[in-house]
């Protein structure tokens, strides 16, 4: 039976992750994954400059936005009126590619097995691992990084607790002008125009040259909207957001959407020897907070840079040694926020409620308000250069 010290069970986001940083640390690893190449997929989409720094404490943003397409201003939108042109840094990127970038950073003598892991046999020593391709493996511990596929866990003794089901659902799309060349704007986020319409915002901004559009929305999985949506996405758009051809002008969709519905959800009985779980595989998170790369970025880096290099140091894999990651007060504090703020992002979105109308209300106001003041700032700077030239105003 083949050994390693780490037996990586999901080869997508948080799977290679922890697969490249533990691979360029020198630990024994293998991953498990049924596709050698990740497949299109439709998630994550956009690196925001608030997850940059989470990326590089990985060792790993280099090679990840070296192949994103980056931005450096956002067109932000509120109540159908452009409101800011908001100096922000991002970074876009299809899921499959983000994963694929980092699997290339995945050093060589770290084994990568095409098949899904059928059972795990745990102990608080070592984990022996079934596959579907008749292989065993023995590992000290397996890192459970395989999302949404439930088996495994339930298989273990651990349940899925669903705080929100279809919390949210998001739909990933491509646009094109009708009648012009391109867009006036790289990047835009358009908010909801009112809470009746069930929309928090629709994101647009370049991967290469192709614009995408993101749409996050709280309705039911079978409300025939969707289906409407399906049918003609962009007479749907505008008939939802009203304002925003103003910002456009015509598109098409030349191609079909894909509609992601998403439940909040949690893990029970997640405190046994010898398996971790990181990602969704733990909680998962709301796409239109945002806040999904934050879990991973942050789980993997805990668990690879400060939890792995203990457990490896002294015999065994028990239960409290996996529990001190799960106390961890980092991650504790991203997953709360992260919980938080799928709720908040809801209520702001879709509450008729006059506390949630006023919030609303003053962000418009405030964001205005930003902007008014920027723009009286660089035109007084643009006046100032003109009238004492560059020297004077460096002195």
């Amino acid at each position: 039976m083949p050994c390693t010290e780490i037996a990586i069970v999901g080869g997508g986001l948080a799977g290679s992750t922890a697969a490249a940083m533990l691979g360029r640390a020198g630990v024994s690893a293998v991953v498990i994954d049924p596709h050698r190449v990740y497949p299109p997929d439709f998630r994550a989409e956009k690196i925001l400059d608030s997850q940059v720094p989470l990326l590089h404490n990985t060792g790993l943003a280099d090679a990840v936005l070296s192949a994103a397409t980056p931005d450096e201003e956002v067109w932000v939108a509120r109540f159908g009126r452009l409101v800011e042109r908001m100096r922000h840094s991002q970074y876009n990127i299809l899921y499959d590619t983000l994963v694929n970038a980092l699997r290339a950073e995945i050093p060589p003598h770290t084994d990568f097995i095409c098949a899904k892991v059928v059972s795990i046999i745990p102990s608080a020593d070592s984990q022996r691992l079934v596959l579907s391709n008749g292989t065993e493996i023995s590992a000290r511990l397996v890192i459970l990084a395989n999302g949404l596929n439930t088996g495994l866990r339930h298989s273990l003794g651990m349940k899925s607790a669903v705080l929100s089901k279809c919390h949210s659902i998001s739909i990933g799309f491509d646009v094109e002008p009708v009648g012009r060349a391109g867009f006036d704007f790289r990047a835009l986020t358009y908010h909801s125009e009112q809470p009746a319409s069930r929309i928090a915002y629709l994101t647009l901004f370049l991967i290469r040259s192709t614009m995408r559009a993101n749409l996050f929305l709280y309705r039911d999985l079978h409300d025939p909207w969707l289906r409407q949506f399906r049918e003609a996405p962009a007479e749907t758009l505008f008939a939802a957001l009203p304002g925003l051809r103003s910002l456009t002008g015509s598109v098409e969709v030349p191609d079909g959407v894909k509609i992601r519905p998403v439940d909040l959800y949690g893990t029970e009985n997640y405190r046994q020897a010898g398996i971790v779980l990181v990602g969704d595989a733990f909680a998962t998170s709301c796409p239109a907070a945002g806040t999904g790369l934050n879990k991973v970025f942050t789980d993997v880096e805990r668990l690879c840079h400060v939890y792995i290099p203990q457990w490896l140091s002294t015999p065994g894999m028990g239960e409290h040694k996996i529990a001190a990651f799960y106390e961890d007060p980092v991650k504790i504090a991203c997953d709360e926020e992260s919980l938080a703020r799928a709720y908040f992002t809801r209520s702001l979105s879709i509450d008729a409620g006059f506390a949630w109308r006023t919030r609303r209300m003053t962000r418009y106001v405030a964001r205005r308000g930003i902007s008014s003041l920027r723009r009286a700032r660089e035109q007084w700077s643009s006046r100032r250069l003109a009238v004492v030239g560059p020297k004077s105003v460096a002195r």
